[in-house]
């Protein structure tokens, strides 16, 4: 995206065509995010706060577990399985403790939404856990909180202690007889800990590592017992869904992906930040509604999903932002975290970047990740350092396909895809950097290959 020249119509056409997209937009867990106490018990009762429990507790919880899967609330942590579904793996009269266990280690490059509504929303969560809890005959939920973030830890704590205070926690809170009890954990900050596995070996006191599948957690989870693990975001969403009904959720979205979300858009935009509205948005939108690029650059490469998930260019800027239209344009809808990057950016350097992160969070437990990403690094440094040769472009392509779908957990899917992606749609960018040249974008190297024109540069007023 670039900027048109500064003058009244085109100042017009862009303020119209910012207005008409931000009426897409659809805010319900951040509908309030503005309000200086957004995150206490008095003013989240003000908007229908906890109205959703009794209307939830006055119906069977296997009706529960239906109504949200009829509404096809899919989990907003990257996947995108559905939620009720999820929930109706729970076996039934096994006499095991069940437990809920909310993922909130959120870790992902580039996303920037559960840690946002914790701390400006987290009633939100707490009234999704209590309904959750209720549809799988849970009586403790525990929430894994990424350590680092220590005013969200805090203001979370305050949020449960309000809720017993209230009496929507505690005893009898599921009713006569059915106390229920919530825990916060913070994590000691370890990326591989978002795959839920590893998060319960955490969270029962041991290094966090992926466990062996099956059994799944639905049937041996938490301490061997039978549990769900879901998103943040997820679980904040039911409460909407459960006091406005299935069909006003379904309203919004598309018929396999319907519903409301968060959306992280950063990098290179005007105005970064989350964005709420319906599935199936495109970038083209949100970024008419964020201002578009930085002032005098254009949109060249695109996260959909995190840095994990395979990049796009500026030709995929009407994909819809769905769990079904971003598979189809050949990557992953993941959590929504849009990172958009200009001409500026070296794509070698940022996937190298990308590699170092995903070489230094894996926890070593399967060869073809911990030796993989490894050497991978190696060959990007060289690479990027103009020490490498033709041949290394297919040895680390080799390499990524050699880690992709064949280690422990996603982990290695997610340091395979930024590689392979960009050695699809930017190989002549990599073979730049070859025999010597090193860097185009350095400074003190030839900036030719910046300036290069590009027809596939989106041109539109921001």
């Amino acid at each position: 995206m670039t900027v048109a020249a500064d003058n009244g119509g085109a100042s017009r056409r862009d303020d119209d065509a910012r207005h008409a997209a931000e009426k897409l937009l659809h805010p319900v867990l951040s509908a309030h995010w503005d309000e200086p106490d957004s995150y206490s018990l008095d003013a989240y009762r003000r908007h229908e706060g906890y109205a959703a429990v009794p209307k939830a507790l006055a119906m069977d919880p296997d009706d529960l577990i239906a109504y949200v899967k009829e509404a096809g609330l899919r989990g907003r942590g990257g996947a995108g399985f559905p939620t009720g579904m999820k929930w109706q793996f729970i076996p039934q009269g096994d006499g095991k403790p069940h437990y809920l266990v909310v993922n909130a280690d959120e870790s992902e490059p580039g996303t920037c939404k559960d840690i946002p509504l914790l701390f400006a929303n987290p009633h939100a969560l707490i009234e999704g856990i209590i309904i959750a809890c209720h549809a799988i005959r849970s009586a403790h939920a525990f929430i894994y909180l990424r350590g680092e973030v220590v005013p969200v830890l805090r203001r979370l704590h305050e949020a449960v202690r309000e809720a017993y205070a209230a009496g929507f926690l505690g005893k009898d809170a599921l009713g006569p007889g059915k106390d229920l009890e919530l825990t916060v954990h913070a994590g000691a900050g370890a990326y591989i800990c978002g795959e839920e596995t590893a998060l319960l070996d955490s969270l029962e006191g041991r290094r966090g590592q992926p466990r062996l599948r099956p059994p799944f957690p639905a049937v041996a989870g938490l301490y061997a017992c039978p549990t769900v693990v879901n998103n943040v975001e997820s679980i904040a969403s039911v409460p909407a869904l459960v006091l406005h009904g299935k069909d006003w959720f379904r309203s919004m979205g598309s018929e396999k992906s319907p519903g409301f979300t968060l959306y992280s858009l950063s990098g290179h935009v005007a105005r970064p930040g989350q964005y709420e509205g319906p599935l199936g948005l495109t970038l083209r939108q949100l970024l008419e509604m964020s201002g578009g690029m930085r002032p005098g650059h254009r949109l060249k490469f695109w996260t959909p999903g995190g840095s994990s998930t395979p990049m796009l260019t500026d030709e995929h800027l009407d994909v819809p932002l769905d769990y079904e239209g971003v598979g189809e344009a050949g990557s992953m809808l993941g959590t929504k975290a849009l990172q958009c990057f200009d001409e500026t950016t070296c794509v070698v350097r940022a996937v190298t970047r990308w590699t170092e992160f995903y070489a230094h969070e894996s926890c070593g437990k399967c060869t073809p990740c911990r030796e993989g990403t490894y050497w991978l690094v190696q060959l990007l440094r060289d690479i990027d350092a103009g020490k490498a040769h033709a041949a290394d472009l297919e040895k680390i392509a080799d390499i990524a396909d050699n880690i992709n779908g064949k280690s422990f957990c996603a982990l290695g899917d997610g340091a395979a895809a930024p590689i392979a992606s960009s050695l699809k749609f930017f190989r002549e960018e990599y073979e730049a950097h070859l025999c010597g040249r090193g860097c185009p974008f350095d400074p003190a190297k030839s900036t030719a290959w910046a300036d290069k024109p590009n027809s596939a540069h989106l041109e539109v007023n921001a």
